[in-house]
Protein backbone atom coordinates (compact mmCIF):
# COMPACT_ATOMS: atom_id res chain seq x y z
CA UNK A 1 0.00 0.00 0.00
CA UNK A 2 2.78 2.39 -0.86
CA UNK A 3 0.48 4.49 -3.01
CA UNK A 4 -3.17 5.45 -2.80
CA UNK A 5 -4.15 4.00 -6.12
CA UNK A 6 -5.30 0.76 -7.65
CA UNK A 7 -4.14 -0.17 -11.12
CA UNK A 8 -5.83 -2.08 -13.87
CA UNK A 9 -4.44 -4.75 -16.15
CA UNK A 10 -3.25 -3.48 -19.50
CA UNK A 11 -6.07 -2.70 -21.90
CA UNK A 12 -6.32 -0.41 -24.93
CA UNK A 13 -5.99 3.23 -23.89
CA UNK A 14 -8.85 5.67 -24.23
CA UNK A 15 -9.18 9.43 -24.35
CA UNK A 16 -9.36 11.19 -21.01
CA UNK A 17 -11.89 13.72 -22.34
CA UNK A 18 -14.40 10.99 -23.09
CA UNK A 19 -18.04 11.83 -22.47
CA UNK A 20 -20.04 9.92 -19.84
CA UNK A 21 -21.74 7.93 -22.56
CA UNK A 22 -18.53 6.83 -24.19
CA UNK A 23 -16.98 6.23 -20.78
CA UNK A 24 -19.55 3.56 -20.08
CA UNK A 25 -19.09 1.82 -23.41
CA UNK A 26 -15.32 1.55 -23.78
CA UNK A 27 -12.76 -0.49 -21.83
CA UNK A 28 -10.63 1.09 -19.08
CA UNK A 29 -7.41 2.88 -19.83
CA UNK A 30 -4.08 1.11 -19.50
CA UNK A 31 -2.88 0.88 -15.90
CA UNK A 32 -5.49 3.42 -14.74
CA UNK A 33 -5.41 4.43 -11.11
CA UNK A 34 -8.60 4.75 -9.08
CA UNK A 35 -8.03 7.48 -6.47
CA UNK A 36 -11.77 8.13 -6.12
CA UNK A 37 -12.22 4.69 -4.56
CA UNK A 38 -9.57 5.51 -2.00
CA UNK A 39 -11.37 8.76 -1.19
CA UNK A 40 -14.69 6.96 -0.85
CA UNK A 41 -13.12 4.58 1.64
CA UNK A 42 -12.66 7.51 3.99
CA UNK A 43 -16.32 8.48 3.72
CA UNK A 44 -17.37 4.94 4.64
CA UNK A 45 -14.96 4.87 7.59
CA UNK A 46 -16.34 8.23 8.76
CA UNK A 47 -19.89 6.85 8.70
CA UNK A 48 -18.81 4.03 10.99
CA UNK A 49 -17.13 6.52 13.33
CA UNK A 50 -20.33 8.56 13.46
CA UNK A 51 -22.33 5.43 14.23
CA UNK A 52 -20.15 4.68 17.23
CA UNK A 53 -20.26 8.27 18.49
CA UNK A 54 -24.04 7.90 18.38
CA UNK A 55 -23.91 4.52 20.14
CA UNK A 56 -21.70 5.92 22.90
CA UNK A 57 -24.27 8.64 23.55
CA UNK A 58 -22.03 11.70 23.32
CA UNK A 59 -25.00 13.92 22.42
CA UNK A 60 -28.28 14.34 24.23
CA UNK A 61 -31.58 16.02 23.45
CA UNK A 62 -32.15 17.48 19.99
CA UNK A 63 -28.46 17.15 19.06
CA UNK A 64 -28.63 13.45 19.85
CA UNK A 65 -31.62 13.04 17.55
CA UNK A 66 -29.76 14.81 14.74
CA UNK A 67 -26.71 12.57 15.20
CA UNK A 68 -28.94 9.51 15.18
CA UNK A 69 -30.62 10.71 11.98
CA UNK A 70 -27.25 11.35 10.31
CA UNK A 71 -25.29 8.32 11.53
CA UNK A 72 -27.80 5.77 12.79
CA UNK A 73 -27.35 3.89 9.51
CA UNK A 74 -23.54 4.16 9.64
CA UNK A 75 -23.15 0.39 9.92
CA UNK A 76 -23.91 0.23 6.20
CA UNK A 77 -20.40 1.56 5.68
CA UNK A 78 -19.32 -2.02 6.31
CA UNK A 79 -21.42 -3.22 3.39
CA UNK A 80 -19.76 -0.56 1.24
CA UNK A 81 -16.36 -1.90 2.25
CA UNK A 82 -17.37 -5.45 1.33
CA UNK A 83 -18.53 -4.41 -2.15
CA UNK A 84 -15.46 -2.22 -2.61
CA UNK A 85 -13.15 -5.05 -1.59
CA UNK A 86 -14.58 -7.33 -4.27
CA UNK A 87 -14.25 -4.60 -6.88
CA UNK A 88 -10.64 -3.67 -6.08
CA UNK A 89 -9.37 -7.22 -5.79
CA UNK A 90 -10.85 -8.08 -9.18
CA UNK A 91 -9.60 -4.85 -10.72
CA UNK A 92 -6.04 -5.47 -9.56
CA UNK A 93 -5.95 -9.27 -9.97
CA UNK A 94 -2.78 -10.48 -11.67
CA UNK A 95 -3.39 -12.66 -14.74
CA UNK A 96 -1.20 -15.60 -13.71
CA UNK A 97 -1.26 -15.05 -9.97
CA UNK A 98 -1.15 -18.09 -7.71
CA UNK A 99 -3.43 -18.49 -4.73
CA UNK A 100 -0.62 -18.59 -2.17
CA UNK A 101 0.97 -15.41 -3.56
CA UNK A 102 -2.40 -13.68 -3.39
CA UNK A 103 -3.02 -14.83 0.20
CA UNK A 104 0.47 -13.74 1.18
CA UNK A 105 -0.27 -10.21 -0.02
CA UNK A 106 -3.62 -10.18 1.79
CA UNK A 107 -1.98 -11.25 5.06
CA UNK A 108 0.59 -8.50 4.64
CA UNK A 109 -2.23 -6.06 4.00
CA UNK A 110 -4.38 -6.61 7.08
CA UNK A 111 -2.56 -8.69 9.68
CA UNK A 112 0.03 -6.24 11.04
CA UNK A 113 -2.56 -3.61 11.99
CA UNK A 114 -4.96 -6.30 13.17
CA UNK A 115 -2.42 -7.81 15.54
CA UNK A 116 -1.31 -4.44 16.93
CA UNK A 117 -4.85 -3.22 17.60
CA UNK A 118 -5.74 -6.63 19.01
CA UNK A 119 -2.85 -6.30 21.45
CA UNK A 120 -4.03 -2.81 22.42
CA UNK A 121 -7.56 -4.15 22.99
CA UNK A 122 -6.19 -7.00 25.10
CA UNK A 123 -4.24 -4.60 27.32
CA UNK A 124 -7.32 -2.40 27.69
CA UNK A 125 -9.41 -5.30 29.00
CA UNK A 126 -7.07 -5.69 31.96
CA UNK A 127 -6.31 -2.03 32.67
CA UNK A 128 -9.61 -0.20 32.14
CA UNK A 129 -13.03 -0.61 33.68
CA UNK A 130 -16.16 -1.60 31.75
CA UNK A 131 -14.13 -3.95 29.54
CA UNK A 132 -15.19 -7.58 29.05
CA UNK A 133 -12.34 -10.06 29.40
CA UNK A 134 -12.12 -12.69 26.64
CA UNK A 135 -11.72 -16.40 27.22
CA UNK A 136 -8.64 -18.09 25.73
CA UNK A 137 -10.79 -19.53 22.93
CA UNK A 138 -12.24 -16.14 22.10
CA UNK A 139 -8.76 -14.60 22.04
CA UNK A 140 -7.45 -17.29 19.68
CA UNK A 141 -10.50 -16.94 17.44
CA UNK A 142 -9.77 -13.22 17.21
CA UNK A 143 -6.11 -13.80 16.37
CA UNK A 144 -6.99 -16.16 13.51
CA UNK A 145 -10.02 -14.11 12.36
CA UNK A 146 -12.54 -16.84 13.03
CA UNK A 147 -14.65 -15.10 15.67
CA UNK A 148 -17.40 -13.92 13.29
CA UNK A 149 -18.39 -17.52 12.59
CA UNK A 150 -19.76 -17.84 16.14
CA UNK A 151 -22.18 -15.05 17.02
CA UNK A 152 -21.47 -14.91 20.79
CA UNK A 153 -17.82 -14.09 20.01
CA UNK A 154 -18.14 -11.52 17.23
CA UNK A 155 -17.74 -8.40 19.41
CA UNK A 156 -14.90 -9.55 21.67
CA UNK A 157 -11.66 -7.55 22.10
CA UNK A 158 -11.60 -5.07 19.17
CA UNK A 159 -15.23 -5.32 18.02
CA UNK A 160 -14.69 -3.88 14.55
CA UNK A 161 -12.42 -6.79 13.66
CA UNK A 162 -15.50 -8.93 13.01
CA UNK A 163 -15.47 -7.59 9.46
CA UNK A 164 -11.86 -8.72 9.03
CA UNK A 165 -13.05 -12.27 9.67
CA UNK A 166 -15.50 -11.77 6.79
CA UNK A 167 -12.71 -10.38 4.61
CA UNK A 168 -10.51 -13.37 5.46
CA UNK A 169 -13.26 -15.64 4.17
CA UNK A 170 -13.58 -13.53 1.02
CA UNK A 171 -9.84 -13.76 0.46
CA UNK A 172 -9.97 -17.54 0.83
CA UNK A 173 -12.70 -17.74 -1.83
CA UNK A 174 -11.29 -15.15 -4.23
CA UNK A 175 -8.93 -17.36 -6.29
CA UNK A 176 -11.91 -19.54 -7.26
CA UNK A 177 -14.15 -16.52 -7.83
CA UNK A 178 -11.75 -14.76 -10.19
CA UNK A 179 -11.19 -17.99 -12.10
CA UNK A 180 -14.95 -18.32 -12.52
CA UNK A 181 -15.40 -14.70 -13.62
CA UNK A 182 -12.68 -14.99 -16.25
CA UNK A 183 -14.45 -17.99 -17.77
CA UNK A 184 -18.00 -16.67 -17.63
CA UNK A 185 -17.77 -13.62 -19.86
CA UNK A 186 -19.95 -10.52 -19.56
CA UNK A 187 -23.33 -12.28 -19.69
CA UNK A 188 -22.31 -14.95 -17.21
CA UNK A 189 -20.88 -12.34 -14.85
CA UNK A 190 -24.11 -10.35 -15.05
CA UNK A 191 -26.10 -13.49 -14.22
CA UNK A 192 -23.83 -14.13 -11.24
CA UNK A 193 -24.43 -10.57 -10.08
CA UNK A 194 -28.18 -11.10 -10.37
CA UNK A 195 -27.95 -14.26 -8.28
CA UNK A 196 -26.00 -12.32 -5.65
CA UNK A 197 -28.73 -9.69 -5.45
CA UNK A 198 -31.34 -12.44 -5.01
CA UNK A 199 -29.18 -13.98 -2.29
CA UNK A 200 -29.06 -10.66 -0.41
CA UNK A 201 -32.86 -10.32 -0.62
CA UNK A 202 -33.47 -13.89 0.56
CA UNK A 203 -30.98 -13.60 3.42
CA UNK A 204 -32.50 -10.29 4.52
CA UNK A 205 -35.97 -11.81 4.56
CA UNK A 206 -34.73 -14.83 6.51
CA UNK A 207 -32.95 -12.63 9.05
CA UNK A 208 -35.91 -10.27 9.50
CA UNK A 209 -38.28 -13.20 10.07
CA UNK A 210 -35.87 -14.97 12.46
CA UNK A 211 -35.61 -17.96 10.20
CA UNK A 212 -32.31 -18.77 11.91
CA UNK A 213 -31.72 -18.88 15.66
CA UNK A 214 -28.94 -16.27 15.45
CA UNK A 215 -28.64 -13.05 13.46
CA UNK A 216 -26.62 -13.49 10.27
CA UNK A 217 -25.38 -9.89 10.20
CA UNK A 218 -21.80 -10.83 11.06
CA UNK A 219 -21.72 -14.28 9.42
CA UNK A 220 -19.00 -14.26 6.73
CA UNK A 221 -20.90 -16.60 4.39
CA UNK A 222 -23.95 -14.31 4.53
CA UNK A 223 -21.84 -11.27 3.53
CA UNK A 224 -20.20 -13.02 0.57
CA UNK A 225 -22.85 -11.87 -1.98
CA UNK A 226 -21.83 -8.24 -1.39
CA UNK A 227 -18.22 -9.09 -2.14
CA UNK A 228 -19.26 -11.01 -5.27
CA UNK A 229 -21.27 -8.03 -6.52
CA UNK A 230 -18.18 -5.86 -6.27
CA UNK A 231 -16.15 -8.43 -8.18
CA UNK A 232 -18.81 -8.73 -10.89
CA UNK A 233 -19.01 -4.98 -11.49
CA UNK A 234 -15.22 -4.72 -11.70
CA UNK A 235 -15.16 -7.49 -14.27
CA UNK A 236 -17.81 -5.75 -16.37
CA UNK A 237 -15.88 -2.46 -16.26
CA UNK A 238 -12.69 -4.26 -17.30
CA UNK A 239 -14.55 -5.87 -20.22
CA UNK A 240 -15.98 -2.52 -21.29
CA UNK A 241 -19.50 -3.83 -20.69
CA UNK A 242 -20.56 -1.76 -17.70
CA UNK A 243 -23.79 0.18 -18.36
CA UNK A 244 -24.52 1.72 -14.97
CA UNK A 245 -25.46 5.36 -14.33
CA UNK A 246 -22.94 8.12 -13.84
CA UNK A 247 -21.34 9.25 -10.59
CA UNK A 248 -23.96 11.84 -9.62
CA UNK A 249 -26.97 9.55 -10.14
CA UNK A 250 -25.24 6.65 -8.38
CA UNK A 251 -24.36 8.84 -5.41
CA UNK A 252 -27.96 10.03 -5.18
CA UNK A 253 -29.20 6.42 -5.13
CA UNK A 254 -26.67 5.52 -2.43
CA UNK A 255 -27.76 8.46 -0.25
CA UNK A 256 -31.44 7.63 -0.68
CA UNK A 257 -30.79 4.02 0.28
CA UNK A 258 -28.78 5.13 3.31
CA UNK A 259 -31.66 7.17 4.71
CA UNK A 260 -34.14 4.37 4.04
CA UNK A 261 -32.33 2.10 6.50
CA UNK A 262 -34.36 3.17 9.57
CA UNK A 263 -37.50 1.93 7.80
CA UNK A 264 -36.43 -1.73 7.83
CA UNK A 265 -35.71 -4.30 10.52
CA UNK A 266 -32.31 -3.53 12.18
CA UNK A 267 -29.42 -5.81 11.22
CA UNK A 268 -28.76 -7.54 7.93
CA UNK A 269 -31.94 -6.12 6.35
CA UNK A 270 -30.25 -2.71 6.05
CA UNK A 271 -28.15 -4.22 3.26
CA UNK A 272 -31.22 -4.32 1.02
CA UNK A 273 -31.58 -0.53 1.22
CA UNK A 274 -28.01 0.32 0.23
CA UNK A 275 -26.79 -2.55 -1.94
CA UNK A 276 -28.06 -1.06 -5.21
CA UNK A 277 -26.58 2.37 -4.58
CA UNK A 278 -23.22 1.03 -3.43
CA UNK A 279 -23.00 -1.46 -6.29
CA UNK A 280 -23.59 1.37 -8.78
CA UNK A 281 -21.49 4.05 -7.05
CA UNK A 282 -18.22 2.11 -6.92
CA UNK A 283 -17.94 1.31 -10.66
CA UNK A 284 -19.22 4.81 -11.49
CA UNK A 285 -16.34 6.31 -9.47
CA UNK A 286 -13.91 3.92 -11.15
CA UNK A 287 -15.17 4.88 -14.63
CA UNK A 288 -14.85 8.56 -13.71
CA UNK A 289 -11.21 8.05 -12.76
CA UNK A 290 -10.39 5.97 -15.83
CA UNK A 291 -11.85 8.52 -18.23
CA UNK A 292 -10.87 11.70 -16.42
CA UNK A 293 -14.44 12.69 -15.55
CA UNK A 294 -15.06 15.04 -12.60
CA UNK A 295 -14.92 13.41 -9.17
CA UNK A 296 -14.90 15.06 -5.77
CA UNK A 297 -13.49 11.91 -4.22
CA UNK A 298 -10.08 12.04 -5.92
CA UNK A 299 -9.02 15.25 -4.19
CA UNK A 300 -5.54 14.70 -2.75
CA UNK A 301 -6.71 15.24 0.83
CA UNK A 302 -9.53 12.76 0.42
CA UNK A 303 -7.06 10.26 -1.02
CA UNK A 304 -4.66 10.80 1.87
CA UNK A 305 -7.44 10.24 4.39
CA UNK A 306 -8.44 7.15 2.42
CA UNK A 307 -4.94 5.82 2.90
CA UNK A 308 -5.41 6.10 6.65
CA UNK A 309 -8.95 4.71 6.63
CA UNK A 310 -8.10 1.10 7.47
CA UNK A 311 -5.95 2.09 10.46
CA UNK A 312 -8.58 4.66 11.49
CA UNK A 313 -11.29 2.05 11.32
CA UNK A 314 -9.28 -0.38 13.41
CA UNK A 315 -8.35 2.08 16.19
CA UNK A 316 -11.26 4.49 16.51
CA UNK A 317 -13.56 2.25 18.59
CA UNK A 318 -10.74 1.53 21.05
CA UNK A 319 -10.33 5.29 21.50
CA UNK A 320 -14.04 5.69 22.18
CA UNK A 321 -14.00 2.75 24.60
CA UNK A 322 -11.06 4.20 26.50
CA UNK A 323 -12.97 7.44 26.78
CA UNK A 324 -15.69 5.82 28.86
CA UNK A 325 -13.29 5.81 31.82
CA UNK A 326 -13.25 9.62 31.71
CA UNK A 327 -16.71 10.40 30.35
CA UNK A 328 -18.83 7.57 31.69
CA UNK A 329 -21.32 5.53 29.72
CA UNK A 330 -23.65 7.55 27.45
CA UNK A 331 -22.98 10.99 28.97
CA UNK A 332 -25.51 12.78 26.68
CA UNK A 333 -23.69 16.11 26.57
CA UNK A 334 -25.11 19.31 25.19
CA UNK A 335 -24.19 20.54 21.71
CA UNK A 336 -20.94 22.35 22.54
CA UNK A 337 -19.61 19.76 24.97
CA UNK A 338 -20.62 16.93 22.62
CA UNK A 339 -18.84 18.58 19.70
CA UNK A 340 -15.72 19.17 21.81
CA UNK A 341 -15.55 15.57 23.02
CA UNK A 342 -16.27 14.18 19.53
CA UNK A 343 -13.59 16.42 17.98
CA UNK A 344 -11.05 15.31 20.59
CA UNK A 345 -11.85 11.62 20.03
CA UNK A 346 -11.70 12.07 16.27
CA UNK A 347 -8.37 13.91 16.40
CA UNK A 348 -6.85 11.27 18.67
CA UNK A 349 -8.11 8.41 16.49
CA UNK A 350 -6.85 10.13 13.34
CA UNK A 351 -3.44 10.78 14.90
CA UNK A 352 -3.13 7.18 16.01
CA UNK A 353 -4.23 5.97 12.59
CA UNK A 354 -1.42 8.01 11.00
CA UNK A 355 1.02 6.42 13.45
CA UNK A 356 -0.30 2.93 12.68
CA UNK A 357 -0.08 3.55 8.95
CA UNK A 358 3.44 4.97 8.94
CA UNK A 359 4.97 2.82 11.70
CA UNK A 360 3.13 -0.48 11.28
CA UNK A 361 1.07 -0.88 8.11
CA UNK A 362 3.54 0.33 5.48
CA UNK A 363 6.84 -1.01 6.90
CA UNK A 364 5.32 -4.35 7.92
CA UNK A 365 3.87 -4.85 4.47
CA UNK A 366 7.20 -4.08 2.81
CA UNK A 367 8.92 -6.52 5.15
CA UNK A 368 6.42 -9.32 4.62
CA UNK A 369 6.42 -8.94 0.85
CA UNK A 370 10.21 -8.86 0.51
CA UNK A 371 11.37 -11.94 -1.36
CA UNK A 372 14.27 -14.03 -0.15
CA UNK A 373 17.59 -13.93 -1.89
CA UNK A 374 17.87 -16.27 -4.82
CA UNK A 375 20.41 -19.05 -4.88
CA UNK A 376 22.59 -16.99 -7.23
CA UNK A 377 23.25 -14.41 -4.55
CA UNK A 378 21.47 -11.61 -6.33
CA UNK A 379 19.86 -8.77 -4.43
CA UNK A 380 16.45 -9.42 -2.93
CA UNK A 381 13.61 -8.97 -5.40
CA UNK A 382 10.32 -7.35 -4.54
CA UNK A 383 6.90 -7.98 -5.98
CA UNK A 384 6.78 -6.67 -9.52
CA UNK A 385 3.99 -4.24 -8.62
CA UNK A 386 3.12 -2.48 -5.39
CA UNK A 387 0.63 -4.15 -3.12
CA UNK A 388 -2.80 -3.19 -4.39
CA UNK A 389 -5.21 -1.22 -2.25
CA UNK A 390 -8.58 -2.41 -1.31
CA UNK A 391 -11.28 -1.53 1.13
CA UNK A 392 -10.36 -1.56 4.81
CA UNK A 393 -11.51 -4.84 6.00
CA UNK A 394 -14.25 -3.40 7.79
CA UNK A 395 -16.23 -2.88 10.18
CA UNK A 396 -18.79 -2.56 12.63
Amino acid sequence: MSTATTRAPRTPSVRTDASPASARSSPPAAMSSLPSLTGLRWVAALLVFGLHVNNFGYFGGGAGRIVTWAFGAGATGVSFFFVLSGFVLTWSARPRDRAFAFWRRRIARIYPVHLVTLAVAFVMTYTLTHQAKPTPRQALANVFLLHSWWRPWWQTLNPVSWSLACEAFFYAAFPLLILLLRRLGARGATALGGLSVVAVLVLAWADAHHWMDESIYSLPAARLPEFVLGAVTARLVLLGRWRGPGLEASLALAIIGYFLVPQVTPGYSATVCTIAGFTLLIPAAAVADVHGLPSLWRHRRMVRLGELSFAFYMIHLLVLRAGTNLLGMKPHFGVLAGLAVTTAAFALALGLSWLLYEAVERPARRLLLRRRRTGTGSAPQRDAAPARREAPAARD
